[in-house]
């Protein structure tokens, strides 16, 4: 354990953010996840946009790479265009 209090207040401050890194990225892959199991063209067009937003405020937060993010932007277009 950090003996310094500015040490030990930047182990909270990272466990914190570590956290909330890891439910929007949790968050952001069963979104992902539920997109690709929908078998409806209708609803996978509507509920696109917003995976897609979720993932890009991923890649702006530093979360993910944003080569990846356009790596999954592309892969999820290309399945639910493959559902129309």
């Amino acid at each position: 354990m950090a003996n310094h209090k500015a040490t030990q207040k930047d182990t909270r401050q990272a466990a914190k953010r570590r956290d909330q890194n890891r439910y929007q990225g949790k968050t952001t892959r069963n979104a992902m996840r539920d997109l690709k199991a929908d078998g409806d063209a209708k609803s996978a067009k509507a509920a696109l946009p917003e995976v897609i937003s979720k993932i890009d405020k991923l890649a702006k937060k530093g979360i993910i790479h944003k080569n990846k993010a356009a790596n999954l932007k592309s892969a999820l277009t290309k399945s639910v265009a493959k559902l129309s």
